[in-house]
């Protein structure tokens, strides 16, 4: 089993408050983040972006990590992820992440590169993770 931490820290109320993050690795160190970030855009990180970047990596790398089974490396693989955040009656919500990849893998087939991409979809911890829509649009480069 792996684990891994992350913590934020939090002071004063909702919109003037103020927060940091930060990652065991030390990869985010006191990152800044507060309702400006989120609802304002304003410079910063919040929690819908980074858990855009986990979804990304994560299905990158289960992207890879199944087109090696399938003895396909690629030379490159970009995916972009789009987290949606919704007002709901309850309060607020991620209701979609959608994943736009491009790649290029020598040697498949379309068919064989839309297979691949939906079982990493499917697949990756973060997708199994997530209670919202998640969709895919994968395209392969030539």
């Amino acid at each position: 089993m792996i684990k891994k931490t992350a913590s934020a820290h939090w002071a004063g109320n909702l919109k003037q408050g103020k927060g940091t993050i930060s990652t065991e690795s030390g990869a985010l160190t006191k990152n800044p983040y507060g309702f400006n970030t989120r609802f304002e855009d304003q410079p910063g990180t919040n929690p819908e972006e980074l858990i855009g970047a986990a979804h990304a990596g994560c299905f990158s790398m289960a992207f890879s990590m199944l087109l090696g089974q399938e003895n396909f490396t690629p030379d490159s693989i970009d995916t972009q992820a789009t987290v949606t955040l919704e007002k709901q009656d309850d309060g607020f919500a991620v209701t979609a992440v959608h994943l736009k990849m491009t790649a290029r893998i020598p040697g498949i087939s379309q068919t064989q590169f839309e297979e691949i991409a939906n079982k990493a979809k499917v697949g990756c911890p973060i997708s199994k993770l997530l209670n919202a829509d998640i969709s895919l649009d994968a395209t392969l480069q030539s």
